[in-house]
């Protein structure tokens, strides 16, 4: 059996290897080149097919790597808006992905980066920098004081939940499917327009579903919130509308915002445009901002997720290879 995985990165490398090594009857082989239609010819001969990227995996890509006899694909992470089902399933791929990689990760980000805009740790430190000292007007909000309303309660929501009760605040959430011991404990509220009205700070863990829920968080969204919210997006960028935000930013109706995916990300995300003109205006602007923290995509990127992330892709492919699939990480489409 042969395994062969796109866009392996030099961190992820170690694992691959670790991997490898309790696998020996398996062949492995990898590039850091991305799939995409002339790359699709190194898979040849290999029974499924590892990747992680932010390109599309359009017809074209598909159709190169079918027609080199791969149709088993495991994704190494969550995301799979960028896939073309409807030539998936017209060339018999199975996919997996990795649906549960460390919830922990991405909630203790979103965590820590709240914190430190209640904190106005930029402000503060950019005083320091320039050596004023004086404390007014900088002054902190405490989490304790604060109404979390968390939209998604699954595993990273629910993690992100449990750490804002650690700090002592209320947290509320709002789900079409709701937790059975979550809704038991009494924190849902029945709409989304409740849960906006009535928090402080607004954490978004769910999926974006084109066609459904694009802009989840619109200019409409923001007036029913409280005047000084936190808005709080580490799901995907189509959830919020940028302008929107910004708007509110700009009139003062948003205290700040925490950002680790934006709507028009790819190709800008993951890129050095420090000798070079920056590519995105609004993205810009909000970088600039003392009360935005912006992250490229990497709340994700810990030792023990990137770890989980190519052993339960590798294994799924593995799986898939012996006619089978893991449980839990097949994707249904």
């Amino acid at each position: 059996m042969k395994i062969f995985a796109y866009g392996i990165r030099n961190d992820e490398i170690p694992y691959v290897e670790a991997w490898e090594r309790t696998n020996p009857e398996i062949e492995v082989g990898y590039t850091q080149e991305l799939l995409d239609p002339e790359t699709a010819k190194l898979a040849a001969g290999a029974d499924a097919a590892v990747v992680y990227q932010q390109l599309d995996y359009t017809r074209e890509t598909l159709s190169a790597l079918a027609a080199v006899g791969v149709t088993n694909l495991s994704l190494r992470n969550v995301g799979t808006d960028n896939i073309d089902f409807d030539a998936a399933r017209e060339f018999n791929f199975n996919v997996s992905n990795v649906p549960v990689y460390s919830p922990n990760a991405i909630a203790e980000h979103a965590a820590i980066q709240v914190a430190a805009l209640l904190s106005q740790a930029k402000v503060m430190e950019n005083k320091i920098q320039s050596h004023d000292l004086r404390w007014e007007p900088t002054i902190r909000r405490e989490v304790r004081d604060q109404v979390v309303g968390v939209v998604g309660t699954g595993h990273i929501g629910r993690v992100f939940m449990n750490i804002m009760k650690g700090f002592g605040a209320k947290v509320i959430a709002y789900d079409v499917f709701r937790n059975p011991e979550l809704e038991a404990a009494g924190v849902y509220v029945d709409t989304l327009e409740e849960l906006l009205e009535q928090s402080d700070i607004i954490s978004l863990h769910v999926p974006h579903i084109p066609g459904t829920n694009d802009h989840m968080i619109d200019a409409d969204a923001i007036a029913h919130m409280k005047d000084d919210a936190v808005l709080v997006n580490v799901s995907r960028g189509a959830l919020v509308d940028t302008d929107a935000v910004i708007a509110a930013l700009d009139s003062g109706k948003l205290y700040g915002f925490v950002i680790d995916t934006y709507e028009n990300e790819v190709g800008v995300f993951n890129a050095d445009w420090r000798d070079t003109e920056f590519p995105d205006a609004r993205l810009l602007n909000l970088i600039n901002r003392e009360n935005v923290y912006v992250t490229p995509h990497t709340a994700f990127y810990t030792t023990h997720a990137v770890r989980e992330m190519v052993h339960q892709s590798f294994d799924a492919a593995v799986a898939f290879a012996n006619g089978g699939e893991k449980e839990g990480n097949v994707v249904k489409y």
